[in-house]
C-alpha cells in the first residue's frame, strides 16, 4: 500500500484529534463544504463518436475568440464555448482556426438542470465540426519547431491572424512612433496575398500633419489614406463611413494608437491603451490577442496585437508583382526575368534613378528582395 504523503497524514490526524476531543462534526469549519460536482457536456474523450453527433442540432457561427482546445463561436443568438471535435479536419499548411472563421457547431444536448449549468465551470456548449473555406486571410509565415517539424515537408506554414475580412486597416502614426514605410509595404503585400482591400489610417495628426508628398506617394501606389486623430476626433467621421457595414481588421506597429482608435470608434469597447517608450519612441503591446468589436454603424472591426517585425515568405520572382507601379517600366526591360537590381537595360532601375518612380519604393523593393533571397 502506498505511503500517505505528509499533508494528507496531518489532515487525517487533525480530524482524529478533534473527533476524540468530542467536537461536533457539524461545527468543524476548518474545511469548506464540498462543492456540487461539475458537469461537463460532453467529456472531451467522447467527442469522436460521429454516430452520436448526427442527432445533435447544428448551427453556423463565427469564431470570435480562442482558448486551448476550443474556441468561442458567435451565432445569431449567443456566444458558444465550444470544444473541437476529433473529426474536425483542416489543411495542415495553415492555422486550423482563426478569428473570423465560419464554422459548423453541433450543440450539446441540454441534459442538466439550470442549477447544474450555473455551477459547471468546464461545460461545453457544443463541438466545432467543420470550417468553411476562407474567403480572405490575414496571415504571416510561422516556422515549425520541435516534434511538429518535418524535414521533408517544404510547404510553408502560415499563422492566420484573421479570416474572412473585407478590409485591412493599416494604422500608422505620423510621429511617436515615426512612420515606418517598410512595414506598410509589407502589410500591403500581405493584404494582396490574402485578397483583402487596404486602407491606410494615419493616426495622431494632433501631433503633426502628414507631409503632402507622403500622401501623394501612397495615392500613386493605389493606396487610399485617411488622416485622423483618435484623441481629438478629427477625421473619424470619414473613417466611420468607410467601415460601415464591412468586416475590417486593424493592424499596425505597437504604439500607433490602434486601441485608442478602437475606443473612439466603439465607445463601449474599453480597449487597453499603452504608452510610448521615451528611449526609442516605440510602443508597448497593449493588445495580446485578436479582439472583436461591433461597430455602431454596422459591421465589425478586429484589433490585432501590435508587431514590430513582419516576416514574408514568397518566391523572390513573385515580388515585383506586388509593386504595380513597376509594371509599365518592367515591360521594357531588356531581360524578361530581370530582377531590377543589377541587370543592364533595366528600365525600373533607370526610372527610379530619374525619379520617374518613387525612389523610396524602389529601395524598399531592394530590401525586401535581399531578405527573401537571404
Amino acid at each position: 500500500m502506498a505511503k500517505r504523503k505528509g499533508k494528507s497524514r496531518r489532515r487525517v490526524k487533525g480530524w482524529q484529534e478533534r473527533l476524540a476531543g468530542g467536537e461536533d462534526v457539524e461545527s468543524m469549519h476548518g474545511h469548506q463544504r464540498l462543492a456540487p460536482p461539475a458537469v461537463k457536456l460532453p467529456p472531451r474523450e467522447l467527442e469522436a463518436g460521429s454516430e452520436a453527433l448526427d442527432d445533435l442540432v447544428r448551427v453556423e457561427g463565427m469564431v470570435v475568440g480562442q482558448f486551448p482546445g476550443g474556441a468561442l463561436v458567435r451565432t445569431d443568438q449567443r456566444v458558444l464555448q465550444c470544444n473541437i471535435a476529433k473529426t474536425f479536419r483542416a489543411p495542415p499548411t495553415a492555422t486550423a482556426l482563426a478569428v473570423g472563421d465560419i464554422v459548423t457547431v453541433a450543440l450539446a444536448p441540454q441534459q442538466v438542470s439550470r442549477e447544474h449549468q450555473q455551477s459547471d465551470k468546464v461545460r461545453s456548449d457544443g463541438m466545432i465540426l467543420s470550417r468553411q473555406p476562407r474567403r480572405t486571410a490575414l496571415a504571416r509565415p510561422q516556422p515549425r519547431s520541435g516534434k511538429r517539424r518535418d524535414e521533408y515537408d517544404t510547404k510553408p506554414f502560415e499563422k492566420v491572424i484573421a479570416a474572412n475580412m473585407d478590409l485591412l486597416l493599416i494604422v500608422a502614426a505620423t510621429r511617436q512612433p515615426p512612420l515606418r514605410h517598410g512595414l506598410i509595404d509589407r502589410y500591403l503585400i500581405i493584404a494582396q496575398r490574402g485578397e483583402m482591400d487596404s486602407l491606410l489610417v494615419l493616426n495622431k495628426i494632433d501631433l503633426g500633419l502628414p507631409q503632402p508628398k507622403i500622401i501623394e506617394e501612397f495615392a500613386a501606389m493605389g493606396l487610399e489614406s485617411i488622416a485622423c486623430s483618435a484623441l481629438t476626433g478629427e477625421g473619424l467621421d470619414d473613417l466611420r463611413n468607410r467601415l460601415a457595414g464591412r468586416r475590417s481588421v486593424m493592424a499596425g506597429a505597437s504604439g500607433v494608437g490602434k486601441s485608442t482608435l478602437i475606443n473612439a470608434l466603439v465607445p463601449a469597447a474599453e480597449a487597453a491603451v499603452g504608452s510610448i517608450r521615451a528611449a526609442d519612441e516605440r510602443g508597448r503591446h497593449t493588445t495580446t490577442s485578436v479582439s472583436v468589436y461591433d461597430l455602431p454603424e454596422g459591421g465589425l472591426i478586429l484589433d490585432t496585437p501590435g508587431i514590430r517585425e513582419l516576416a514574408l515568405r514568397l518566391d523572390p520572382a513573385e515580388l515585383p508583382w506586388f509593386f504595380p507601379e513597376f509594371i509599365p517600366f518592367a515591360q521594357q526591360c531588356r531581360f524578361r526575368d530581370c530582377t531590377h537590381t543589377h541587370e543592364p537595360g533595366c528600365e525600373v532601375a533607370r526610372a527610379a534613378e530619374a525619379d520617374e518612380l518613387p525612389r523610396r519604393r524602389y529601395e524598399s523593393y531592394l530590401r525586401l528582395l535581399e531578405t527573401l533571397e537571404g
